[in-house]
C-alpha cells in the first residue's frame, strides 16, 4: 500500500518536462508495476486489474509522447510477461518476490518524487 500511495503522490506534469533521468526512473518505475502485476494476478487471479489500473494512471498524468508511451508501456509489459513467467502461481516465492517489488517500486517512487523536488527548487 506504501508503493501505491508513493505512485499517487507524484506530481501530475507533461513528460516533456521530466530529464532524462526522471524519464529512466518513470520506465524502471512502469517495469515494477509490470511485475507487481503479475504477481498480484499470480494469487488473485487474472479479474484483478489493481497494479494495471495504477500503470493506466501514471501513464494519464504524465501525458507522454507517442515514444515514451510506448517505452513506459513496454517496459510495464516486460516486467508482466518475466513475473507470469517465474512465478505463474501463488506461493510462498512468489509473496516475496511481491514484497521485493513492492519495496523496489517505492524506493523509485520516492527517488523521483527527490528529484521532482530539486527541480521545483531550482526553478
Amino acid at each position: 500500500m506504501a508503493f501505491a500511495a508513493a505512485v499517487a503522490l507524484t506530481t501530475p506534469a507533461l513528460a516533456q518536462d521530466r530529464t532524462p533521468t526522471q524519464r529512466q526512473t518513470l520506465v524502471e518505475l512502469a517495469y515494477v508495476l509490470g511485475q507487481s502485476h503479475a504477481l498480484r494476478q499470480a494469487c488473485m487471479g487474472p479479474q484483478d486489474q489493481y497494479w494495471r489500473e495504477r500503470m493506466t494512471r501514471l501513464v494519464a498524468t504524465e501525458s507522454p509522447d507517442t515514444a515514451f508511451d510506448t517505452r513506459l508501456r513496454d517496459s510495464f509489459n516486460s516486467g508482466f510477461s518475466t513475473s507470469q513467467a517465474q512465478f505463474p502461481s501463488c506461493g510462498p516465492e512468489s509473496r516475496t518476490e511481491e514484497a521485493r517489488a513492492a519495496a523496489h517500486g517505492k524506493a523509485l517512487a520516492a527517488s523521483l518524487a527527490r528529484e521532482m523536488a530539486g527541480d521545483q527548487a531550482v526553478r
